[in-house]
């Protein structure tokens, strides 16, 4: 069996979590640079792959399993690192929460409702949401020398990567609601 274009893209997505986590803890702007250039490389090969599957009609059962198991991993384990790192505090961590939880969720919910042969696919403000999240996720992770890039006042790229978090957050909740009204309607008929 040969392996799709967009299918080796999810795999090398999956493949560069582990990079990812471990160029975090280089020290200085290494630490910064480096994660933050691999989590756009994943962010934008996410969206190649849909792109790609579509345009070629190379969609596949591999890619619709992989896809958002790649997705997940790459974004919880940067939520994770931010966390424990003191990127995101306090208050700040109920935004990322909210978005772990969803896409929980919303993966439960996909997976029940591929049981019962119903496909529901992602809406326009699901995937600007997904854009708005992995924009500010990619900002927090630029960490000091990120600040140190941007810095306007009271603005840097952290204030900046937290506020787009919450706006993310927000997205999620409102998206999620509306795939859990979906799902719901489709289980009871």
């Amino acid at each position: 069996m040969k392996l799709k274009i967009p299918n080796i893209l999810t795999i090398g997505r999956i493949i560069l979590v582990p990079i990812f986590i471990l160029t975090f803890y280089l020290p200085g702007a290494l630490g910064d640079w480096i994660p933050f250039f691999l989590f756009g490389l994943a962010s934008f090969t996410d969206f190649l792959d849909g792109l790609l599957a579509r345009l070629y009609k190379e969609e596949s059962k591999l890619g619709e399993l992989l896809d958002p198991i790649a997705d997940k991993i790459i974004v919880a384990s940067a939520l994770v690192l931010l966390v424990m790192e003191g990127t995101i505090i306090n208050y700040e961590v109920i935004a990322a929460i909210i978005i772990l939880t969803r896409e929980i969720l919303i993966s439960g919910l996909r997976e029940f409702l591929a049981k019962v042969q119903v496909n529901m696919p992602v809406t326009s403000l699901a995937k600007f949401k997904t854009f708005i999240q992995m924009f500010a996720i990619a900002t927090l992770l630029t960490g000091e020398s990120g600040n140190n890039l941007i810095n306007f006042g009271d603005y840097n790229a952290h204030s900046i990567g937290i506020v787009l978090l919450w706006l993310a957050a927000f997205l999620t909740l409102y998206t999620g609601y509306d795939y859990v009204k979906k799902g719901i309607n489709h289980a009871i008929d």
